[in-house]
């Protein structure tokens, strides 16, 4: 934790609550945030992202903050200058020749809106100009488009150079990024602030709300519900907050960004039914703020790595610690 996470926090908070435009959100610096200040950025560590994004995700920021975070600092591990603009981040396929790239990458938050894509495509990273996009929109109605570049000049190239484990955050080298699991980390920590505010949502509702006499919060099956849902908020911070700690004290920290998306993914499924449950019609009624937080974190759910996609990464990673070497991770 660095000492300005209290005043960042409150900047933050105060910040998305007014559910400010991109221009904002750049002027604050926020997406520089884990760029080192020798590189012109805050100089956060991965724990006061995590703080951020939280905060980002309670607030159904629907601006890509995470995703130009993510794109910022590894651009400066890099050694390239960040471009001027939006950028986003992509998980493309294709091929480079002669410096020129073709190929496509599915569902790119703000893909058409953005001035530069950083794309993961086969362990390298690649800095791209926009390419031809087809629109396409999350649950939350956010852009989602399909990006497609035929000889596209690469703006830039390389691999990032941070210390992201001894075996790097990836299945191969050590020097090869995995923005996989950056940005599925990324969306671990908004599910976990989301989820956090849609409970707050459910606990004041069943406060209020009054039925058979009584507050809706004195029914046993109610109490029961919340407490499942308040569970699940715990283990997805946990997760995330973990996964944030491994980041900022290096080592391999694989197995615990497959954790965190993993978890993430099952406290969807199960808190944002129960919140709705709790919750009744009205929390399906465009008037509620529930329905901001619960779309946002259905699409989260498959962006980056569905439940069987990491839980197949996270048992792989087990598997090839083998029994000492897993319990040793697990007791560390």
């Amino acid at each position: 934790m660095t000492a300005m996470r209290p005043d960042l926090e409150r900047t933050a908070s105060a910040l998305f609550a007014g559910a400010p435009d991109w221009t904002a959100i750049a002027e604050s610096g926020l997406p520089r945030l884990l760029v080192p200040e020798a590189a012109g950025g805050f100089g956060g560590d991965w724990g006061d992202a995590e703080a951020v994004l939280r905060l980002a995700g309670a607030a159904a920021l629907a601006q890509p903050l995470a995703e130009a975070m993510l794109a910022a600092r590894l651009l400066a591990d890099a050694g390239v200058a960040l471009p001027a603009g939006r950028v986003t981040i992509a998980i493309a396929q294709g091929r480079v020749t002669d410096g020129r790239f073709t190929g496509s990458a599915p569902a790119v938050p703000w893909g058409g809106a953005s001035d530069a894509v950083l794309a993961a495509v086969g362990g390298e990273l690649l800095l791209l100009p926009p390419g031809v996009a087809t629109p396409g929109l999350s649950p939350a109605g956010e852009p989602r488009d399909r990006l497609d570049w035929q000889g596209a000049a690469v703006l830039a190239a390389g691999r990032a150079s941070t210390s992201l484990g001894k075996s790097g955050v990836g299945d191969s080298a050590a020097s090869e990024p995995d923005l996989l699991a950056l940005a599925g980390w990324a969306r671990a920590a908004q599910v976990a602030g989301a989820l956090g505010a849609a409970l707050d949502l459910a606990v004041d509702h069943v406060n209020t709300r009054v039925q058979f006499g009584k507050p809706l919060a004195r029914q046993q099956a109610v109490q029961q519900q919340l407490a499942v849902l308040a569970s699940e908020v715990a283990a997805a911070g946990m997760a995330s907050a973990a996964a944030a700690a491994a980041l900022d004290a290096g080592g391999d920290c694989r197995l615990a960004l497959a954790a965190a998306k993993l978890r993430a993914n099952l406290a969807i499924g199960r808190g944002v039914a129960i919140a709705h449950q709790v919750h009744g019609a009205i929390g399906f009624t465009r008037d509620y703020p529930l329905q901001l937080l619960t779309r946002r974190l259905m699409g989260w759910r498959s962006e980056f790595g569905s439940e069987g996609a990491w839980a197949d990464r996270l048992g792989a990673l087990a598997v090839a610690r083998g029994s000492a070497g897993l319990w040793a991770t697990i007791t560390g």
